[in-house]
């Protein structure tokens, strides 16, 4: 957590931080999604509670945490109420993990007659150094709590939705880990800060002695790797349980799926659960094939170059260029959610054996292509 108490109290206010930041958003995409869809759908959404229907999210978040208290007769009491909390933990925990802006560098100072520092704060609730075998494994842990609500509801159509969700996981969690074996492979690192300073500045790359560079497009992973881009985005939508991939949920024919039993706190947890692995994906959309912090083009030394005429300090100047940093990837993070929104309300919902045909006899082996042959175009180019 850190070496004094100063470092080990920035770092937890960090992950507080992190943690309101994730939970305050979700009810920000709730009205852009009821605006988008009534945009996309040539209807007003919510313009009654507010201006622009703001206010609706706290009419909403006052009806949630005021419904009646609700069990199922047929329920298994532990089950029922742990898969709310179990559908939020998996989702904070890996939102956390992800590099939002470059370091913060801190010279040492006098505070309460002690010197502190010098320190490095990093933007995120937590640096691991394997940044992507974490998240991926915890994120992982969202199907457990959907199996719990499941079986905990002692209801059909939620134990049939439960079953639905754990299979379509399983089914796109393959393609999209082995979509981002390519970006392994390219960086070599499981370090999500190391990938992205390897996409700062413009495109460049050694091919067979050669040097090929260019003078406007970024370093960006997309660029070497756009069929991974892809699928990683794909899967994404299936692990979330965003349409078209909402099979789970299927309302047409499973009522509400997985948590037809809920209402009130435990319905916003699966919500915030929901938006959370969103986030999560939107976020490592952004550090795999979008550079993450980076501004395209422009190098991070640059940035503290005109920090440092801004700023009094070195510290300041550090600080100045974390937050320019972090404005450019909310940026491109928003732009992701926004795509999530869009895809729900333009695309229908697959039929089941057309999501599992997709996942199994395309998705996975087209991931496994690119995987091959990106190993084997890194051989010939190092060769």
């Amino acid at each position: 957590m850190g070496q004094d108490t100063f470092q080990i109290t920035v770092n937890c206010i960090k992950l507080v931080l992190v943690f309101l930041m994730m939970v305050q958003a979700v009810p920000i995409l709730v009205w852009l999604e009821r605006r988008g869809s009534a945009f996309i759908q040539n209807r007003l959404g919510p313009n009654r509670v507010g201006p622009l229907g703001l206010m609706q999210l706290l009419a909403d978040a006052v009806k949630f945490l005021t419904k009646e208290e609700f069990f199922p007769a047929g329920g298994v009491k532990f089950l029922y109420y742990a898969a709310p909390v179990a559908a939020l933990v998996p989702a904070t925990l890996a939102f956390a993990a992800i590099p939002m802006s470059a370091p913060v560098h801190i010279d040492p100072f006098e505070m309460f007659g002690k010197n502190w520092g010098p320190y490095t704060f990093f933007w995120q609730g937590f640096e691991i150094n394997v940044g992507i075998v974490y998240i991926l494994g915890v994120s992982s842990l969202g199907a457990y709590s959907i199996l719990m609500a499941g079986w905990g509801s002692g209801n059909k159509y939620s134990l049939l939705g439960a079953l639905r969700a754990s299979a379509q996981i399983i089914s796109y969690e393959l393609a999209l880990g082995l979509s981002i074996v390519g970006i392994i492979l390219l960086y070599g690192t499981f370090n999500l800060g190391e990938m992205i300073a390897a996409q700062q500045g413009l495109l460049h790359f050694q091919f067979l002695g050669h040097t090929v560079e260019s003078t406007w497009l970024p370093n960006w992973g997309i660029f070497y790797q756009p069929l991974a881009a892809v699928i990683f985005f794909a899967a994404t939508f299936a692990e979330s349980n965003r349409l078209p991939f909402d099979l789970a949920e299927g309302e047409a024919e499973l009522v509400a799926g997985f948590h037809v039993e809920y209402g009130g706190f435990k319905m916003l947890l699966f919500f915030i659960g929901e938006y959370g692995h969103m986030m999560v994906a939107a976020g490592l959309m952004t550090t795999f094939f979008f550079g993450g912090w980076s501004i395209p083009g422009v190098s991070y030394e640059s940035v503290y170059q005109w920090a440092q005429g801004a700023a009094a300090t070195n510290s300041g100047a550090s600080l100045l260029a974390g937050l320019i940093h972090f404005l450019v990837w909310t940026v491109k993070f928003a732009i992701f959610l926004w795509i999530f929104i869009q895809v729900r309300w333009t695309l229908p919902r697959f039929r089941y054996d057309q999501l599992m045909d997709l996942g199994w006899k395309t998705m996975l082996p087209w991931a496994l292509g690119n995987t091959i042959i990106t190993a084997i175009v890194l051989l010939i180019a190092h060769s």
